[in-house]
């Protein structure tokens, strides 16, 4: 394996993680979830956690830093972004624990 595909190997790792167990970084949700019914948002919440349908199209790059799923009649996108601890610029390594903040934004699919 190439130093990038242990990079790339390392950052779906991390991501799976915070997505399975939303340790390791913050979740948010856009005003339009928030506004959703409690039932609603935990049922898409569960939907984020469980997500297991990666391919070439939802996930080109191998990080499973993205997924789409509909419920309810509503399409959701869920999106890790990687910020420097400080919050004020982008990581300079997703694939480093210690230099990357993960921000996890449950959103409709009309917010994007």
């Amino acid at each position: 394996m190439s130093d990038e595909q242990d990079k790339t190997a390392r950052i779906r790792e991390l991501n799976d993680a915070f997505r399975k167990t939303f340790a390791g970084g913050r979740m948010m949700m856009s005003a339009s979830v928030a506004a959703l019914p409690h039932m609603v948002r935990s049922a898409a919440w569960l939907k984020v956690s469980e997500f297991n349908e990666w391919d070439a199209g939802n996930d080109p790059y191998h990080e499973h830093d993205f997924l789409t799923f509909e419920l309810c009649n509503r399409k959701f996108f869920w999106k890790c972004d990687y910020y420097a601890p400080d919050m004020q610029t982008g990581s300079e390594d997703p694939s480093d624990p210690a230099k990357t903040a993960r921000v996890g934004l449950l959103m409709l699919a009309e917010d994007y």
